[in-house]
């Protein structure tokens, strides 16, 4: 049999178009972008407010469909699936973390953290897995509460945890460390950086200079009326010393 190499990236954009109507003429969201995210990679997608970052998360994430281009989760086309069989290819392949977190109201965090998995069914396997998950993002005092009565940090956790629950090699994430102060940001990144050492390839669409310039980030992509430019060499992090190279 002959041997399946494994692909490249975790995900792919080819060539990707956006287009939408606006009234009477069709407006360009996204234009020809092509880039790939390897797992381990943690990259950083940074672009002005209406620059097409949280579109481009939803095209690479098989949320929307392109108008032209094709988007591979793993190697597997998604753009001309059907939405039946692109939400299951989702579901699997693909953990969000939305900026308004969309967890469900009147539900319980363990239950908005296994929904990814009720479509196919709860099992047992899947109890375990979201136990795992509430373990380690230290949620067990509020599994049971609903999300109303949750706080922002734990809302934040919880829709972690539910991105998380298929063990999905692709994590996109919009905006995550809006109105968190510098402590809790500093962690947000940690975890990121953790996520990509498991793995994975995480994509943080960001404005947020704590975030560009942290020191896990792989690589940032600038985005610009939904282009992307050439990228930027990443900045120093704040108070770390900028050297050429030579030795003093």
């Amino acid at each position: 049999m002959p041997i399946v190499e494994p692909a490249p990236f975790a995900v792919e954009a080819r060539n990707l178009t956006k287009r939408v109507r606006d009234g009477a003429r069709r407006r360009t969201i996204i234009e020809s972008i092509s880039v790939g995210i390897a797992r381990g990679e943690l990259v950083v997608l940074r672009g002005p407010s209406g620059s097409g970052k949280t579109t481009l998360l939803a095209l690479l994430g098989a949320m929307l469909s392109p108008t032209s281009g094709e988007v591979f989760l793993d190697g597997e086309p998604t753009s001309r699936l059907r939405e039946a069989h692109r939400a299951e290819v989702r579901r699997h392949k693909v953990g969000f973390l939305f900026q308004d977190d969309q967890l469900l109201p009147r539900m319980s965090a363990r239950e908005n953290i296994l929904l990814p998995c009720v479509p196919d069914g709860v099992g047992p396997a899947d109890e375990r897995q979201a136990e795992a998950l509430i373990e380690r993002f230290s949620l067990s005092p509020v599994e049971g509460s609903t999300s109303e009565a949750l706080s922002g940090g734990e809302r934040q956790r919880v829709a972690m945890a539910r991105a998380l629950m298929r063990n999905p090699p692709v994590v996109l994430l919009d905006e995550p460390t809006a109105h968190l102060d510098d402590e809790r940001a500093r962690a947000i990144v940690e975890m990121l950086a953790g996520l990509a050492a498991e793995n994975r390839a995480v994509l943080v669409a960001t404005h947020d200079p704590r975030v560009v310039g942290a020191a896990g980030v792989s690589r940032v992509l600038e985005l610009a009326s939904g282009r992307l430019i050439a990228e930027p060499p990443k900045s120093p992090r704040p108070g770390a010393e900028i050297t050429d190279g030579r030795s003093p």
